[in-house]
């Protein structure tokens, strides 16, 4: 399987084969994703697919995309050398001058979502009888409210939609740092993403939230103010481990 080079939460379970088949082939489709770069890091993923269908529906999705957008677009400075790689190979190179540095899908993708009622959309009792591909879909394309329950879903791959969703923002990942009834696995994807935890309010809501595995609050109590680190201290929400970090630095910042 060609690695794109690309990742995200929604990538990493297609390149590690943890994705069921129909949502595979809506992918070769371009019919999941609306941000440019994951769509195309897909694409390049699901050319290789062992399912030939897919393979052969991914190559004939990256066939139909005019030649003078994908080298646009590859110009940009945020396409991975192995995507430039990946259409070198097959006769395309980086365009002069660069495509705009937008949010625009290179293929299409249809603006509907799954119908909802006011009164299910609003209590959110439909999602949950929505298929798994339309739950992925809201995820990506649906409002705050929407990715503030579908965060919580069972389907991790639902989750992980929400993290890769171009609507994300840093408020929304603050609050979901801050929730114990999300997946450990959830907070490991906010915690290892790099731009997300050169956010104060981010990192320290996950040493705060009893649900983050300590080995990566640890990384993160080091990095706390005074104040922060004193409340960590007493808060017995907190494992142990992390606690008994907090008093070593405080002890250590004292004698300093």
């Amino acid at each position: 399987m060609p690695d794109p080079g690309y990742r995200s939460p929604l990538v990493d379970f297609f390149f590690r084969g943890e994705v069921a088949r129909d949502i595979r082939l809506l992918a070769a489709r371009a019919g999941l994703v609306p941000a440019p770069l994951e769509q195309l890091a897909l694409l390049v993923l699901l050319s290789d697919d062992q399912d030939a269908e897919i393979a052969a529906t991914a190559l004939a999705t990256l066939a139909g995309i005019p030649e003078d957008a994908v080298a646009g677009f590859l110009a940009r400075a945020d396409v991975t050398p192995e995507m430039r790689a990946f259409f070198a190979a097959r006769g395309v190179q980086p365009a002069a001058v660069a495509a705009p540095d937008d949010d625009q899908p290179l293929v299409p993708v249809p603006a509907e979502e799954p119908e909802l009622s006011a009164e299910a959309d609003e209590r959110h009792r439909a999602l949950s009888a929505l298929s798994v591909t339309d739950r992925i879909k809201l995820a990506m394309r649906g409002t705050r409210e929407q990715r503030g329950v579908l965060i919580r879903d069972a389907n991790r791959l639902v989750a992980a939609a929400v993290l890769s969703s171009s609507k994300l923002t840093e408020s929304e990942v603050e609050r979901f740092a801050r929730m114990a009834n999300v997946s450990e696995e959830v907070l490991r994807i906010i915690g290892t993403n790099r731009n997300w935890i050169k956010n104060y309010s981010i990192f320290s809501s996950l040493v705060r939230n009893p649900k983050t595995p300590p080995a990566l609050s640890l990384r993160f109590v080091q990095r706390l103010v005074e104040k922060d680190l004193r409340t960590i201290t007493i808060d017995r929400n907190v494992p142990e481990k992390v606690r008994l970090a907090a008093r070593k630095l405080l002890t250590k910042s004292k004698h300093g």
